[in-house]
């Protein structure tokens, strides 16, 4: 086996010297050497062409193949990157591999980075204790500390569109050895993603240059579901938390990755309450345009044609062209999803025409848990926002040893479906959406509390007024339930002016009316529903009257003509009611509703109601009488897994009860500390001298890194002196001169190394001087004699 000398140094034409982490115990001639190595910068500022040298520097150390033990990925890797976007890069060593120091790039295609305009997109640091910008190449990104790691992982974002292809690529060192890959699993190339035209401009402009205003419809599709995501996958309290957001200015943040969660964002995040978050929205004033919000959606999934996907209508200008929203996916300790300052102006001085996004969850950094069900864990102090990832924890429903992308939880759509003003745009529009007013069109938001239950509003009243003097109308509605109190509930009566039979007439020929928009999907799944389309209105008459034309219609609609004409549709089953009886043999009910009736008109003959016999405990004359469950007591272990009890008292005869006393259930604690396991010492060596002083040596190997703040390693290698017997001629010791020779005694060069007496977990390696020629009648005869020396190799666990 070839061993290297002590260290490896490289020195640049500039003598800058970088020193990559290196840490080999081995032993050399008469000593034991520990050499480790770190990277050292120049000092001063950033001289032109450091970073050249840097990679310069790279291609000189000891390289190897590194396509079997260290890559580095993208997450969900992508084939190709969008202007703008941000994405997860993670550099993995396979087990057993780990690498101590690493080194981090993007280039642009063909460039050799010798200069600034070499490198491409920029690095965001995730985890300052773990990566750091390089000092003299802040395009660069290295270790923060030396220490062994399996897994580093930051953000790359990628350069504006016209930048062509770009290469990401990275160094490893472990201990001796550079892995520095031109090609394989430690090179990405990555080509900017073809735009098509109308889809959001993945490189907006500081300031939008589009005029007029335009009106967006966004929709939320959650495919949250147990068929997508098994893994701990919550049956009975899945749910996505009523949507909020708005459009806003640059000047606004609701969220971002690397800031700190409002406390607004808080309560969406582990409590889905948008109430907090409504309200410092609106508190920005100017800065918003429009409130996005949609309901809560119980369960998280359904099929679209059992429940429509949900959505809200804003509206943006030249000052407020940003959307952001979010939506807690629960039950959950602080996981959100939804979009983060999203540009809907485009480069071209217009508005985009449709953006859609799937949506990966991120963690808010408010609450510790890692699963679903999480006990509340606050975070203290507060993290940063950021995307989870397959790799953050064993036990989260997302995590993947292999690091493979998250399979998204939800989708987004946005279309544009209208403008209006004059606009401006450089490359003509492709859709004809310019309507008069697009505030005659909107909607009436829903501002009613999620605390509040209503129920329907009725119909609306009579006209006030008989005549053509404007009048108003009524309509009510009843509140069934205030669930917080503190939370005020809104009117139950609404009112709209009118005016007498008679007063409007359609005048069609002074109204310009779009085309209407395409149907909406049915109403039902089978047999026959509803379906509905709009239009805007284009131009008003040009006597300021209002245009009487209808703007919505709705007509039946047929699905799945294989459907029976007898047949009808219904709803799934409720619960089952609680028993009739507390004791002894009852019944219990359960029903469904019929959601549509028999296309041909007949009476619906599926069964809306079931009754069954339900049996309860045997009836008693004594009642069995039990006190409450008392609270839960203390995990039985400090760390890791344990269990914990809780407890209630018999309050009756206890032959008459066979109620259970105690219960217990399972409680996890942070993972406990894991000690450095070693194994015994190996034999003493042989002694390397022959005579006079010399030293032996013996190892041992690390079964077990330490974990969790476990006890660090012990010492690995030992030596002691050893003396076999006094030389006859004093030298100069070979410890400090192992090439020195006696005066008339001619020797012949050292041997090479012999192999290696263990393939791994501590060996011994021989070399032999031989006597050449010994000088007759010296007074140094007696110490020209063949010597031996040897080292240790192999030290590295089997």
């Amino acid at each position: 086996m070839h061993m290297e000398p002590k260290g490896i140094k490289w020195r640049s034409n500039m003598g800058i010297r970088l020193h990559l982490l290196l840490l080999q115990y081995y032993l050399v001639s008469s000593f034991l050497c520990n050499a480790v190595a770190f990277v050292e910068e120049p000092a001063g500022g950033r001289s032109d062409g450091y970073c050249g040298r840097i990679l310069r520097a790279q291609t000189q150390g000891t390289r190897r193949d590194g396509h079997h033990e260290f890559r580095l990925r993208m997450e969900g890797d992508p084939e190709s990157y969008k202007p703008g976007n941000t994405y997860r890069v993670v550099l993995l060593a396979t087990s057993p591999a780990y690498f101590r120091g690493f080194t981090l790039i993007a280039l642009k295609e063909g460039r050799e980075g010798t200069t600034d305009d070499d490198y491409t997109g920029h690095f965001q640091i995730i985890d300052e204790e773990d990566t750091q910008y390089m000092t003299n190449c802040p395009p660069a990104v290295t270790e923060s500390t030396p220490r062994r790691r399996t897994r580093i992982q930051v953000l790359w974002t990628a350069p504006p569109s016209g930048s062509g292809c770009v290469i990401l690529k990275a160094s490893i060192v472990q201990k001796r050895i550079i892995y520095f890959q031109d090609e394989g699993s430690l090179t990405l190339r990555l080509c900017e993603k073809e735009r098509v035209f109308g889809e959001a401009t993945e490189a907006p402009p500081d300031q939008c240059c589009a005029c007029g205003t335009a009106k967006y419809r966004l929709t939320f599709f959650g495919n949250w579901s147990e068929k997508v995501h098994p893994k701990d996958y919550p049956r009975r309290a899945n749910h996505w938390s009523a949507l909020i957001g708005g459009s806003h200015s640059r000047g606004y943040v609701l969220w971002e990755y690397g800031g700190y969660a409002s406390e607004g964002v808080r309560q969406v995040a582990e409590l889905g309450s948008p109430i907090k978050m409504e309200e410092e929205i609106r508190q920005k004033g100017d800065e918003v345009l429009t409130v996005i919000k949609t309901k809560a959606q119980w369960p998280a999934w359904q099929p679209l044609n059992l429940r429509a996907a949900p959505s809200a209508e804003f509206s943006v200008d030249r000052t407020r062209h940003l959307m952001s929203f979010l939506t807690m996916l629960g039950p959950s300790p602080d996981w959100n999803v939804g979009l983060s300052g999203e540009d809907l102006c485009t480069k071209e001085c217009g508005w985009v025409q449709r953006l859609e996004t799937e949506l990966i969850p991120w963690d808010a950094g408010t609450d510790s848990g890692v699963t679903y069900e999480s006990p509340n864990k606050p975070t203290l102090p507060q993290e940063k926002i950021r995307p989870l990832t397959s790799l953050d924890h064993p036990q989260s429903p997302f995590y993947d040893p292999e690091g493979g992308a998250i399979t998204p939880v939800a989708r987004v759509l946005v279309e544009r479906i209208a403008r209006k003003g004059e606009q401006c745009n450089v490359v003509p529009d492709t859709v004809d959406d310019i309507v008069a007013d697009i505030g005659q069109e909107e909607k009436e938001e829903d501002d009613t509390p999620e605390t509040c239950i209503y129920s329907g509003w009725s119909p609306w009243s009579a006209c006030s007024s008989a005549t053509c003097e404007k009048g108003r109308r009524m309509r009510q509605r009843m509140l069934k339930a205030q669930l917080d109190l503190s939370v005020p509930c809104p009117h139950t009566q609404d009112f709209q002016p009118c005016m007498g039979p008679g007063c409007s007439m359609e005048e069609p020929s002074t109204c310009m009316m779009s085309e209407w928009i395409s149907w909406s999907a049915c109403s039902v799944s089978c047999g026959m529903g509803m379906r509905s389309r709009e239009r805007y209105v284009k131009q008003y008459p040009e006597d300021g009257s209002l245009c009487q034309l209808h703007t919505e219609e709705t007509e039946k609609c047929v699905v799945n003509e294989e459907c029976s004409p007898s047949s009808c549709v219904v709803t799934e089953w409720t619960e089952w009611d609680p028993c009739s009886v507390t004791c002894g043999v009852g019944i219990r009910r359960r029903e469904r509703m019929v959601k549509m009736p028999p296309i041909d008109g007949s009476m619906c003959k599926t069964e809306v109601a079931e009754v069954e016999k339900c049996m309860m405990p045997e009836c008693h004359t004594i009642p069995c009488m039990l006190s409450p469950w008392s609270d839960w007591s203390e995990c039985s272990v400090t760390c890791g897994r344990g269990l914990r009890t809780r407890q209630r008292m018999l309050k009756s005869d206890p032959a008459e009860c066979t109620e259970e006393l105690e219960q217990s259930e399972k409680c996890m604690l942070p993972e406990c500390p894991v000690d450095c396991m070693v194994s015994d010492w190996s034999e003493w060596s042989e002694c390397n001298k022959s005579c006079g002083k010399g030293h032996t040596i013996r190892t041992r190997m690390v079964k077990l890194e330490p974990q969790f703040g476990g006890s660090a390693c012990p010492e690995m290698i030992q030596r002691k002196k050893c003396k076999i017997r006094k030389c006859r001629t004093k030298t100069k010791s070979s410890l400090c001169c192992p090439t020195c020779v006696p005066t008339g005694c001619r020797m012949q060069p050292w041997s090479s190394w012999t192999d290696c007496t263990k393939p791994c977990g501590g060996g011994i390696q021989e070399r032999f001087m031989m006597v050449k020629k010994r000088a007759k009648g010296s007074s140094s005869t007696g110490s020209c004699k063949d010597r031996k020396e040897i080292r240790a190799c192999n030290v590295h666990l089997c």
